[in-house]
């Protein structure tokens, strides 16, 4: 049986391929502010601006490849059991070679009905206003946008609660509920924490290792750090 390596990946690990974190320094995403592009509010606003937005994400995504962080996580996979928990809606863990990862926030290459969450489709070119579903109802960018839950996170819980070596890359910590994840990591398993940036985590019960680096620094070392073990 291989050990359970669990990964909860965010912005910072898709930056270093050239696609923008969700929120710059000064509170805007692309130009726009967050709410005006990803929430509820937003859509109901301005429908046509919100797909404009992702329609540019989407062309911006087929410019860009993996980097080496995420191609090291993927290469993991001949020695452990690796589950990818993302805060990404990008593909880069997929077209890197992952086989299990887990979208919390949606995905940029899939859209969905605006009234049957489960009516959900793969889709690579623009979204537009006429675009509907089979009952002509508006189809929406698949995204978990701010103010509504995050029907994945159940399944993260439980993926996390299973973990024998517990990874968290590329994120700040700051977006809840994915930062509450580290709260059912079991308490002998360690984590690691790789980061330009990283922050302190009170109450962590768990054995720590930092790394305060990009991924593409920080995912070899713990890579050969984890499979020294079969040496």
């Amino acid at each position: 049986m291989k050990k359970k390596l669990v990964v909860l990946t965010g912005a910072g690990i898709s930056a270093e391929s050239g696609l923008k974190t969700f929120r710059d320094s000064n509170g805007l995403w692309e130009g726009h502010d967050v709410m005006e592009v990803a929430s509820p509010e937003g859509w109901q606003k301005n429908p046509e601006l919100v797909l404009e937005f992702y329609n540019q994400r989407r062309r911006q995504l087929k410019e860009v490849k993996p980097n080496i962080g995420h191609k090291e996580l993927a290469q993991l996979q001949i020695h452990f059991d690796v589950h990818i928990i993302t805060q990404n809606v990008d593909d880069l863990h997929e077209r890197a070679g992952s086989k299990k990862v887990l979208h919390l926030h949606g995905e940029l290459l899939k859209v969905r009905s605006t009234k049957n969450p489960k009516y959900v489709l793969e889709w690579e070119g623009d979204l537009n206003l006429g675009d509907v579903d089979t009952f002509k109802h508006q189809l929406r960018p698949h995204i978990v946008w701010f103010g509504e839950s995050v029907p994945l996170f159940d399944e993260a819980l439980n993926i996390t609660e299973t973990a024998d070596y517990f990874a968290v890359i590329g994120t700040s910590l700051q977006v809840y509920p994915a930062a509450g994840l580290l709260a059912f990591v079991p308490p002998a398993t360690p984590v690691f924490y790789i980061d330009p940036n990283p922050i302190s985590i009170p109450d962590l019960r768990n054995p720590l290792e930092t790394f305060p680096m990009l991924a593409s620094e920080g995912v070899p070392l713990l890579k050969n750090q984890l499979l020294a073990q079969f040496q």
